[in-house]
């Protein structure tokens, strides 16, 4: 089940794509539509189909945007995370080989895109919660546990 938690960021993200969409390219597309339509056979007219087809797009992603929207949570920083990983934080961690990763513990909606974001549902987001700079935790994997120490944390 997916989180209902997102970044003050990430919502902004959505509400400003949801704006775009229903206040900009949706009545754009609108006119090409009834242009389109106003040309006479529909069956052939390649206009008509593709900007009917998009204007179904559109419509599909502002009634998703819209009901996501009403059940997101916004967590904004909060200076009692300091020093441990929350949601919103930035955290850089490195495992017994060597090897580290940084990324942002976001909510599930914000990781599309983004290679330096990782859902808050993730074990490894999971594992790492209320941890500290240099504390260990375990990953289940698919290859067995694996032992990651925590570098840094921030928020901003």
């Amino acid at each position: 089940m997916k989180t209902n938690l997102i970044t003050r960021e990430g919502f902004d993200k959505l509400k400003n794509e949801l704006d775009f969409l229903w206040y900009q390219e949706r009545p754009e597309v609108t006119k090409k539509v009834t242009w389109a339509a106003s040309l006479g056979d529909r069956s052939e007219n390649a206009d008509y189909q593709y900007n009917k087809k998009r204007l179904r797009e559109i419509d599909r992603r502002v009634r998703f945007l819209r009901k996501r929207l009403e059940v997101l949570q916004v967590v904004d920083y909060s200076p009692q995370q300091d020093g441990k990983v929350f949601f919103g934080a930035f955290v850089e961690i490195e495992n017994e080989a060597g090897d580290s990763k940084a990324f942002r513990i976001v909510g599930p909606d914000e990781i599309y895109g983004r290679n330096d974001y990782i859902s808050i549902d993730s074990p490894m987001a999971r594992a790492m919660l209320k941890k500290e700079v240099d504390e260990e935790f375990e990953v289940n994997t698919p290859q067995g546990r694996k032992l990651w120490f925590v570098n840094s944390i921030r928020y901003q």
